[in-house]
């Protein structure tokens, strides 16, 4: 019995051990199985990105889905880290942390959007989901999930660009302006700045659209569109509100007034035709203008006024600006129309140049003419130069004018030399904006050749502001023509940056004293003051000293005191026409020199 209890024991001892065999192997197979259904749902899956790590994050299985994405085969991928591979630089030590949170602790990586990188290092959008494989053993595995989102994300950027900006013209829809306005507004709020919305109306476009038909309105409005981009500025706002409606904004205007030049070069874009269908048409638009904060303290205040401003504009005449504000409007309404006349004003022979002498303090001999431009309208009276040559400045017709007054006084001291009364010379204006345009002294030169001039004909006068704020080309230029003899002068001395530093390093000849301080100066000691530093530097320096706005004999008494050179004003000389100082030179041929005591 005992025998066999024992072979009956032994045999069940054999049978246990055969079933655990057994449902070890069943799990073995049943492991292997599911390896293989896993397997073969991830390469069913050729959409899906899947990626395979072991522990250390290297790569253990790469399907074909995640080459199409990333750019790598297989091959490459195997054995390569994670971070290695696909991962951002920025996020490279985020996602080793996350990692390492998963398999010691437990945190789960959530699924979410990132934006990885391929091959090549641009970014790849995807959803990522992970899992791990053995989590618990000493060999977990994870596998990463990825969905590309490349389609989704450009439809994203498509819907969120149709929202945001016009079709056609590609610009700015109204929601956009108006969202950036309002930024612009808060800037301009804290600098205690000017901030300008015009409002752009195209005149009769309706016809056109009937004319040619909507195809070629609308190549119309594209080409309005890109013509107002080069009106912009850097941080100028464009946007198109309507069918042919165009809203800007010039932010950063350090006065109410800075605006016009703006909307002059705006207006300026419709006076070249446009070419439809072979043939070129003229169009005009009717400019409303609002300004911040006297006009609206909101984006939406201000574009409202602006279009108040613009159906002003429809009523009074095609391609003509309103201003909101009733007395910035009539200010710089009457501005605008000062420029169109004095755009008509060359053509009409309106400008003539007028001549000052320069006569020395002592002797009251004539030394020099200063050239000085005056305008004569055919209708209504003389036009101050203080009115109308800031209106030149802003409306660039400087350049043009400027031009014509170059010629016009070397024509003038040609006509003298012929003549035998060129005795004195003639000196020029020049301003800040001549001397940018690459062209001004190869017109002076031009001209002084084309009349058979010399340096020592003609002269230059600039203000110090403009001759500290010279590029180092123009001061060049001015170097040659003083090295060549030509005399050049600082203007108005003294009130502008007043820095000594700049006179001994510019090529300048002469100092003009303000007539500021020449009118004060017998009864302020402080302006006397300034004359007498002024003219002690000036002589120090080997330079001709000129005080101008001489008016009475107590002022003349003083420059005489004050060792002035030359002397300029009402005292000697009014400025006269080219007649009367024709007759003035000629009566004093063989004469001896005014002299006054």
């Amino acid at each position: 019995m005992a025998v066999e209890a024992a072979t009956t024991s032994a045999g069940l001892g054999q049978v246990a051990a055969d079933d655990e065999l057994s449902a070890l192997a069943l799990a073995e197979q049943r492991h292997n199985e599911s390896e293989l259904r896993f397997r073969a749902l991830l390469e069913s899956l050729p959409k899906v990105a899947v990626q395979g790590y072991d522990s250390c994050r290297r790569v253990i299985y790469w399907n074909d889905a995640s080459t199409k994405l990333y750019g790598y085969l297989p091959a490459e991928a195997r054995g390569q880290l994670l971070e290695d591979l696909i991962i951002p630089g920025y996020m490279r030590d985020s996602v080793i942390a996350a990692h390492h949170a998963w398999i010691e602790k437990g945190i789960e990586i959530p699924a979410a959007e990132l934006e990885l990188k391929n091959k090549a290092g641009m970014p790849v959008a995807v959803f990522s989901q992970h899992l791990m494989l053995a989590e618990h053993s000493d060999d977990p595995l994870m596998f990463c999930v990825d969905v590309d989102l490349s389609e989704q994300k450009e439809a994203r950027r498509e819907l969120e660009y149709v929202t945001r900006y016009d079709a056609l013209t590609q610009l700015p829809n109204r929601h956009t302006f108006e969202r950036e306005l309002e930024e612009f507004i808060v800037t301009a709020e804290r600098h205690g700045e000017y901030l300008a919305v015009l409002f752009v109306d195209l005149d009769r476009f309706a016809e056109i659209n009937d004319a040619k038909g909507y195809e070629q309105g609308d190549l119309l409005l594209s080409m309005v569109s890109k013509r107002l981009r080069y009106c912009q500025r850097g941080s100028d706002l464009l946007s198109r509100f309507g069918s042919d409606e165009f809203v800007l904004a010039f932010p950063h205007l350090r006065e109410s007034n800075d605006v016009l030049q703006l909307v002059e070069k705006v207006l300026d874009s419709f006076t070249r035709p446009f070419l439809l269908d072979g043939r070129e048409v003229h169009v005009t638009a009717s400019l409303g203008v609002s300004l911040f904060p006297d006009n609206g303290a909101n984006a939406r205040e201000l574009i409202h006024n602006a279009d108040a401003a613009k159906n002003r504009a429809k009523l009074s005449a095609p391609n003509r600006c309103w201003f909101f504000n009733q007395k910035i409007h009539d200010e710089l309404l009457h501005q605008h129309r000062l420029a169109e006349r004095l755009q008509l004003a060359l053509a009409d022979n309106e400008l003539v140049l007028h001549y000052q002498p320069q006569v020395s303090a002592m002797s009251g001999r004539i030394e020099n003419l200063e050239a000085l431009l005056r305008w004569f309208p055919k209708e209504g009276g003389a036009i101050s130069p203080a009115e109308f040559i800031p209106v030149a400045e802003r409306s660039q017709l400087i350049h043009r004018i400027g031009e014509w007054v170059i010629r016009e006084a070397c024509r003038q001291q040609a006509e003298w030399k012929r003549r035998g009364l060129g005795g004195a010379r003639v000196d020029i204006n020049l301003s800040g904006k001549q001397l940018a345009m690459a062209n001004t002294f190869k017109h002076l030169e031009a001209c002084m050749s084309e009349f058979d001039l010399t340096p020592l004909d003609i002269g230059i006068e600039l203000t110090e502001n403009v001759l500290i704020e010279a590029e180092e080309h123009i001061l060049n230029t001015l170097r040659g023509l003083y090295h060549r003899g030509m005399k050049i002068a600082i203007d108005d001395f003294g009130t502008g940056y007043s820095s000594l530093s700049y006179l001994k390093l510019f090529p300048v000849t002469s100092l003009k004293i303000d007539r500021s301080f020449v009118r004060d100066a017998p009864k302020d000691p402080s302006d006397r003051a300034i004359m007498a530093a002024a003219v002690f530097i000036g002589h120090r320096l080997g330079l001709e000293v000129i005080a101008e706005g001489v008016e009475n004999e107590e002022q003349l008494e003083l420059v005489r005191e004050m060792k002035c050179d030359l002397v300029q004003g009402y005292y000697f000389f009014k400025p006269m026409s080219a007649a009367d100082t024709t007759r003035l030179l000629t009566g004093l041929v063989g004469q001896q020199p005014r002299i006054v005591s």
